[in-house]
């Protein structure tokens, strides 16, 4: 097996923590395509062990040390993506040192257990959380930080950590934050899952499909041009290449850092609603309802670094083409019988 140090080669494992989950599962399938050998470690809290089957599975948490050091001298990753954490808004008001914990806690207890078994390339998910509400701007990778909750906080408090593992120890690092990640992967093998869920295109999804009694419509008086609020979403097979990509720049040698990921365009909800009639050819019954508290009126990501440093383009992330291949998925669990509602 190859060292860690070496960068390795065809079939070089990475760890994947979180890859039983929604984005890290499509990574997992990216990194196979690749060539590399995705290893889950996941401890399956709110991941899915059937989601994991392009590689092994370690079922492990973030924050246990022993085992973090069990698996790196048992599968010598090369590079590590981090996908697991706590990641809802609402119990991040409520629960914060859950967040800090899992969040800050586990990630530095990954970093030091990496470091120690010679692994240096390391893919963080963070999130656009960090910028908190700045309403009705392009936000770019030098927009001020200013998280709303314990889930934006953790994650900027990693990126300061990353940096500081850099300079201290040579930690080769790229940070991702993410706006909008929607979409499935086209073969429908792996998809969007959550309990309980809480994203705009899968609720719409499941209502058409009859497994929710319509959707609430939370606020329809913001200053856009159809009142709702605007979202800049990304398919979750770009977001992936995007880490491909950030994993091989680092293995070439690039200076790593934080880079945006989004399309720079964004759509209302009424316009994700109007697509998925269009996509699916089924009613979806709608009810107005008041704005929710903390939801800004349009976030829209400015990605120039990612496509100037990697060479990233979101080539997957039109509306119509991330809710057919969420709707793909959608069906495709409903015939497997694994929907919940």
């Amino acid at each position: 097996m190859p060292s860690a140090e070496t960068g390795g080669g065809p079939g070089s494992p990475v760890l994947v923590t979180g890859g039983a989950g929604y984005i890290g599962s499509h990574a997992c399938k990216a990194l196979r395509n690749a060539g590399y050998l995705p290893v889950t470690l996941d401890n399956l809290s709110t991941g899915w062990r059937d989601a994991v089957r392009f590689g092994p599975l370690v079922e492990a948490d973030v924050t246990d040390r022993a085992a973090l050091d069990a698996a790196f001298a048992q599968w010598r990753p090369v590079a590590v993506m981090h996908f697991a954490a706590a990641s809802l808004v609402g119990e991040a008001t409520v629960n914060p040192g859950k967040y800090w914990r899992n969040n800050l806690g586990g990630t530095q207890t990954l970093l030091e257990a990496a470091l120690a078994a010679g692994c240096r390339d390391f893919v963080f998910s963070s999130t656009c959380a960090v910028h908190g509400d700045q309403d009705g701007v392009v936000l770019t990778e030098d927009s001020a930080l200013a998280p709303l909750n314990a889930y934006g906080a953790s994650k900027a408090a990693v990126e300061a950590l990353l940096r500081d593992f850099g300079v201290a120890h040579g930690l080769r690092w790229v940070a991702f934050r993410y706006f909008n990640v929607a979409g499935a992967d086209p073969e429908a093998e792996i998809g969007e899952r959550h309990e309980p869920e809480t994203h705009l295109i899968p609720l719409v999804l499941q209502a058409a499909a009859g497994l929710r009694d319509g959707l609430t419509l939370h606020g329809t008086d913001y200053p856009t041009p159809d009142g709702t609020c605007i979202r800049d979403y990304v398919h979750v097979a770009d977001l992936v290449a995007a880490h491909l990509q950030g994993l091989r720049h680092l293995q070439d040698g690039g200076a790593g850092g934080v880079f945006n990921l989004g399309t720079g365009r964004g759509f209302s909800v009424r316009e994700v609603l109007e697509a998925a009639g269009r996509v699916t050819g089924l009613p979806v019954a709608v009810t107005e309802g008041p704005r929710r508290p903390g939801d800004a009126a349009r976030l829209v990501s400015g990605s120039t670094r990612a496509a100037a440093t990697l060479g990233w383009t979101p080539r997957h992330s039109d509306l119509e083409r991330m809710i057919g291949d969420a709707w793909r998925w959608q069906r495709a669990l409903t015939g497997r019988g694994d929907c919940h509602t």
